[in-house]
């Protein structure tokens, strides 16, 4: 007989709608834990870390968080950002400390085309559309390396240095990583992005690392695209994409391009894995705190979902994430949508559908 399985989960809604997509993500896993019959279930803490905090303490997270946060099994992650404080502090106060901190350095972003969900993509009517970002997410252009100097100078003479950072052992293993999840695909293909024809040093080697480890895999179809005609083919011919493997600021960028032609960022799911498992993972959606929305009850949970079930398969439960994508689904099927796919329902219109068809 299996043991029951108890996951030890911190919750950080965080800012604006983060609140609303955790608490909405949490009811659904404790619906689907509650079917379970006693073979899984969750116990939660949460923490109150974000820019409220910040306004109150001057700190995004508490000088002892992140050794109260590194015993539990994961991170389910809400929103950052508010406009009472500057976003490079509330990122790199909370979101990036916890990344860098815990070495979490494979984000993935999967982009999916929803039934009943408009795209402004015509060829998203007739053609099976499915691919998954892989996003480096310890270095590159987010490495944080660089300064602010010569204000001294006067007005218009200060100077800022922003350093991207590339290591071969950084890009070989997000590399591995995109291959290896590419081998569990229908189409085993990795598309390498990069700019080695302006960035001749850090995207070189990115180039360099890219052609030694896909001769491991010679299963695997490979193509190596710069960044700019990546970004045309992602509109112009998305069909042709499986696993696109790309360094933190371009995969940053193309998830959000890919999430938006999937109809909203709304949708977007992503995980944050520290594939050693040293450290816990985190799993959020996309969108961020949604200021303009916050509080009244119009965020869309299924990103919060979406990246709920990434955290199943994480825990070794790909039946259970394969529930909840399939309520996904049938829930947008249905016509139960929000404000940014063009729907009226509500956070919780949502999340009752979404527990009602984990049922089917």
């Amino acid at each position: 007989m299996t043991q029951p399985r108890t996951f030890r989960i911190a919750a950080i809604p965080a800012d604006g709608v983060g609140a609303e997509v955790v608490a909405a993500g949490r009811t659904v896993l404790d619906a689907l834990a509650e079917d379970s019959h006693g073979a899984f279930s969750f116990d939660w803490e949460e923490f109150p870390w974000g820019c409220d905090y910040y306004a109150k303490t001057g700190k995004m997270i508490d000088d002892d968080g992140l050794d109260r946060l590194k015993d539990f099994d994961a991170i389910y992650f809400g929103a950052v950002g508010w406009p009472n404080v500057p976003d490079h502090i509330s990122l790199w106060g909370l979101r990036l400390k916890i990344c860098q901190s815990f070495d979490q350095w494979a984000n993935i972003r999967p982009v999916h085309f929803l039934p009943g969900v408009q795209s402004p993509l015509r060829k998203a009517d007739d053609t099976e559309l499915d691919w998954v970002v892989v996003r480096e997410n310890s270095e590159g252009e987010y490495a944080g390396l660089g300064g602010r100097n010569l204000s001294g100078r006067g007005p218009g003479g200060e100077v800022a240095v922003q350093s991207a950072l590339f290591t071969e052992v950084g890009c070989e293993r997000i590399m591995r990583f995109a291959f290896d999840l590419a081998r569990t695909r229908a189409r085993r293909k990795v598309s390498s992005v990069t700019k080695s024809n302006a960035q001749q040093y850090g995207m070189v080697l990115w180039d360099d690392v890219f052609k030694r480890v896909a001769q491991d895999y010679p299963d695997v179809e490979t193509e190596s695209v710069l960044v700019d005609a990546m970004s045309a083919k992602f509109v112009l011919k998305p069909e042709d994409l499986s696993v696109v493997v790309a360094s933190n600021l371009n995969a940053d960028i193309l998830s959000d391009l890919g999430s938006a032609l999937a109809g909203s960022l709304g949708l977007a799911a992503s995980a944050n894995l520290n594939p050693e498992r040293r450290f816990p993972s985190m799993f959020e959606p996309v969108h961020g705190s949604a200021p303009d929305i916050a509080g009244q009850g119009l965020a869309n949970p299924i990103g919060a979902v979406g990246s709920a079930a990434l955290m199943l398969d994480h825990f070794g439960l790909p039946e259970q994430a394969a529930r909840l994508h399939k309520a996904i689904r049938a829930t947008t099927a249905a016509g139960i949508l929000t404000r940014d796919v063009g729907g009226t329902a509500t956070t919780e219109d949502v999340t009752k559908a979404l527990i009602a068809h984990l049922a089917d």
